[in-house]
C-alpha cells in the first residue's frame, strides 16, 4: 500500500498522515510539522503542469486520500462562491488525471465532503440527514462538481461526510483547538473564569480527526465501502454550553456564564505578548489559526439570539457497513487541548 495524501497539513490530511506513516506520500505546499516517516512533496494543486511533473514519482500509489481544500476569506460566504467551486473542482482534476495515468495499481480514492452537502450553511437540515436522501444538490457547492467528476472515472471511491472535525493542524481554515485556545489564553489575562462567547444553542455533532483517519483507512480496504457515501461522527451529540465546562477544565479555568464575544476581535499583538511571555512554540495569530476564528464564531453561533435547528446526521449506514468506532466528544476536546499544550503551542493549565 502506498497512500497519496492531498492536503497533508490540514486537519484530515495530517490525521491520515499520522495513521499511514511510512506508507504515505504527503502533498502540501507547506511541510507538515512531523512527517511520521512519510515522504513529502511540495505541490500546488492549482498548477496542472506541476501535478503532471510530480506524478512521475507516483507509479506505486495504490490509494488517494483527497483532503485538499481551497477556502476564500470570508469563510462562510465563500462556500457558495463560484470561484471557490471552480478552483476546488480544478484541483481534484489536476491531481487525479495524471495520477490515474501514472499509477496502474491505483485501487481507491477517498473524497471528503461534509454537512454542507445537506445545506447546513443555508437552511435547517433534515434530522437526521441521511446519505442519498437529504442532499441539497440545487445549492451551489464544489462537492457536486468533484463528486460528478469522480463518478465518471473507473477507480473505486468512497465519499466520507464528517461533521465538525477536531484535531491537530496549524493555520487551517476550520480548526477550533487553536482558536479556542487563543481565546482562553486571552481571557486568562483577566482572571480564571472562561465565559462562553457564543450565541443561542444548537444541538450538533463532532468527529475526532484520528477516528476519521481510521474511517478513511477502513474505507480504502473494505468492499462494503466501495462507491458509497457515508456520514462520520463521534457517535454522540452535544450543545456547546454543555461541553464548555470540559473545555474550561482542559485549559485550567473555571467555566463562566454566557458573554457573547467574537473571537475575530482578539488582536494579533495580544497573542504575540502571551506567546513571548510564556515561551510558546506557536506562530503569530494569523499563521496559527488561519480562518478558524471566523469558523469558531460560526460554529458557536456568535450573535444568534434564537436557538438553532439541530444539525444531526445519521451514521446507521457506515455502522451497518462495518465501521463502528465511537468517541466521547468531551474526551476528544480534552485530548486535543492536551496535545497542543504538550507541544507548547498553547499555555499549559
Amino acid at each position: 500500500m502506498t497512500v497519496l495524501i492531498a492536503g497533508a497539513t490540514g486537519l484530515v490530511g495530517y490525521a491520515a498522515l499520522k495513521h499511514f506513516g511510512s506508507r504515505a506520500i504527503a502533498l502540501s505546499r507547506r511541510v507538515p510539522p512531523d512527517l511520521h516517516g512519510a515522504r513529502h512533496m511540495a505541490v500546488d494543486l492549482t498548477d496542472a503542469a506541476a501535478c503532471v511533473d510530480a506524478s512521475k514519482s507516483w507509479h506505486d500509489v495504490t490509494h488517494l486520500v483527497y483532503a485538499a481544500l481551497f477556502e476564500l476569506p470570508g469563510l462562510v460566504d465563500g462556500w457558495r462562491n463560484e470561484e471557490q467551486i471552480r478552483v476546488n473542482d480544478a484541483m481534484l482534476r489536476n491531481l487525479l488525471e495524471p495520477l490515474i495515468a501514472a499509477a496502474p495499481n491505483l485501487r481507491h480514492v477517498t473524497l471528503l465532503q461534509g454537512t454542507k452537502a445537506y445545506g447546513v450553511h443555508v437552511r435547517s437540515m433534515k434530522v437526521p440527514a441521511r446519505e442519498g436522501r437529504s442532499e441539497m444538490r440545487e445549492q451551489p457547492n464544489f462537492y457536486w462538481a468533484q463528486e460528478d467528476y469522480l463518478r465518471s472515472k473507473s477507480v473505486p471511491w468512497t465519499i466520507l461526510r464528517p461533521v465538525l472535525i477536531v484535531g491537530e493542524a496549524i493555520g487551517g481554515a476550520m480548526n477550533l483547538i487553536p482558536a479556542l485556545g487563543v481565546y482562553a489564553a486571552a481571557m486568562r489575562e483577566k482572571g480564571s473564569v472562561l465565559p462562553y462567547p457564543g450565541g443561542a444553542a444548537r444541538v450538533g455533532q463532532a468527529v475526532d480527526a484520528d477516528l476519521l483517519a481510521r474511517a478513511i483507512a477502513w474505507a480504502g480496504e473494505t468492499e462494503a465501502a466501495r462507491n458509497e457515501t457515508f456520514n462520520v461522527t463521534n457517535g454522540d451529540v452535544f450543545v456547546w454550553e454543555n461541553v464548555w465546562p470540559a473545555i474550561a477544565e482542559a485549559v485550567g479555568m473555571t467555566p463562566g456564564d454566557s458573554l457573547p464575544f467574537s473571537l475575530r476581535d482578539i488582536a494579533p499583538a495580544a497573542w504575540d505578548n502571551i506567546r513571548a511571555r510564556l515561551g510558546l512554540a506557536s506562530p503569530g495569530l494569523n499563521d496559527f489559526v488561519g480562518l478558524s476564528m471566523e469558523y469558531a464564531d460560526y460554529q458557536m453561533r456568535y450573535g444568534q439570539t434564537e436557538p438553532g435547528s439541530a444539525s444531526i446526521v445519521s451514521t446507521i449506514k457506515i455502522a451497518q457497513a462495518g465501521f463502528t468506532e465511537v468517541m466521547d466528544t468531551e474526551t476528544m476536546f480534552r485530548t486535543w487541548f492536551r496535545v497542543f499544550q504538550d507541544k507548547r503551542l498553547l499555555p499549559r493549565p
